[in-house]
């Protein structure tokens, strides 16, 4: 079996969607299957058309040169035509046996059009609903017309696939609403490979104390600061917690969209001395700042992208036997056992956010059971190897329906 992948964009990039993609690749070649990779012109200026990472080549599509295609609505259509052109390219030299999209939908349309020249069978994975992710970050308001152009674009896509992959029940939930039949969305769950995890946990006590913390009442959280994950909402808890346990502080590693109103928040309730923002630190560093940590807390806002998605953070969290707390959006429910593998709070209630932080830091029997299950759940249904061995009967699928 040969499989075309065809990425928005890929490691050296490091973000959750190069993430997945890369464990995606390492599992396949580990089943002894041929891959083949190709990204967008969203990968950015590259000098070689073709890179390598871990022995495994990574196409690259080429920036337009035209000065039209940068303007709104033009730049999208160069992705799709620049990345079909590549794809031409690359299916005459290679000849896979399936071409694997991966979303935003720019990208499926792209490949649903060249699987139709080379009659070739396409699978289509989604992520995230792109319509959804652009809501939060402001570029949308839903419903309005280019949130409908989106998911009607991605619709297209998905009915003209062969074969549908998501990654949660969520996500395929809202796709049999739109009419795809049962049997044509399969879901391959994000997932961790406990190997790539360290168990020894290493109490930095230097940086521990250059930072102003101590061990025992440590919340944090550790990834990109934008206005769904509900960070502002875990500092508005923060008192609470801090009238019962004056020991207690907040570590927050990383930035984005919403560091600076994070930052007013702090200010404004005087937890200057009860908060830590590190910024941005270095991906082989970050482990040091988890170890810190005594409940890691997803305070993730009730909506449309929160309540479809599953993250990936509790999962890496949960594999470390990390304690965790998380709202209860539908997202989170799919990952977590209340009161088994981690804890849940009723989504935007500052007060259950704080009742149920202060349940855990007052319970060690709690805390022991929640550690063993949370790395139970991951060992047993959450690793990559599992994840992976859905794909054949995928492809299989795109290609009986192929050939018809």
């Amino acid at each position: 079996m040969k499989v075309l992948h065809v990425f928005d964009h890929s490691v050296p990039i490091q973000d959750g969607y190069a993430y997945r993609s890369l464990n995606i690749l390492r599992a396949q070649a580990a089943l002894g299957w041929q891959t083949r990779q190709l990204t967008s012109i969203k990968q950015g200026a590259r000098p070689a058309l073709c890179e390598t990472f871990e022995g495994m080549s990574f196409e690259r599509t080429p920036l337009p040169d035209a000065a039209w295609t940068r303007l709104p609505l033009a730049d999208q259509a160069a992705v799709v035509t620049s990345l079909g052109a590549r794809l031409d390219e690359l299916i005459e030299r290679e000849r896979p046996d399936v071409l694997h999209a991966h979303s935003p939908p720019l990208v499926g349309l792209a490949a649903v059009r060249a699987g139709r020249r080379h009659r070739l069978p396409v699978v289509y994975e989604i992520r995230a609903f792109w319509e959804d992710a652009a809501v939060d970050k402001g570029a949308c308001r839903e419903g309005d017309l280019r949130y409908r152009l989106t998911r009607a674009l991605e619709t297209y896509v998905v009915t003209h696939a062969d074969a549908v992959t998501c990654i949660c029940e969520g996500l395929r939930g809202d796709l049999l609403a739109r009419g795809l039949p049962k049997d044509k969305v399969t879901v391959i769950p994000n997932a961790v490979e406990p190997e790539q995890f360290s168990l020894n946990e290493a109490y930095d006590e230097s940086l521990a104390g250059g930072l102003g913390l101590v061990r025992g009442a440590t919340l944090g959280f550790v990834g990109s600061f934008y206005a769904y994950e509900g960070l502002r909402l875990l500092v508005s808890a923060l008192p609470a917690v801090i009238a019962a346990r004056p020991d207690a502080r907040l570590l927050l590693v990383g930035g984005g969209n919403d560091d600076a109103a994070l930052r007013a928040d702090v200010a404004a309730l005087g937890l200057s001395g009860h908060v830590v923002f590190t910024g941005r630190v270095p991906h082989d560093e970050v482990e040091r700042y988890y170890d810190l940590i005594d409940v890691l807390v997803y305070p993730r806002l009730a909506m449309r992208l929160t309540e479809l998605v599953t993250p990936l953070k509790p999962l890496e969290a949960m594999v470390q036997r990390r304690l965790v707390v998380a709202s209860d959006v539908g997202g989170h429910r799919e990952l977590i056992e209340d009161g088994e593998t981690g804890l849940l709070f009723k989504a935007g209630s500052a007060e259950d956010l704080a009742r149920t932080v202060l349940r855990l830091l007052g319970d060690e029997a709690l805390a022991a059971r929640l550690r063993q299950n949370g790395r139970a759940f991951v060992e047993n249904e959450r690793t990559w190897t599992r994840s992976v061995a859905r794909y054949p009967a995928v492809y299989e699928r795109a290609l009986a329906r192929a050939r018809r």
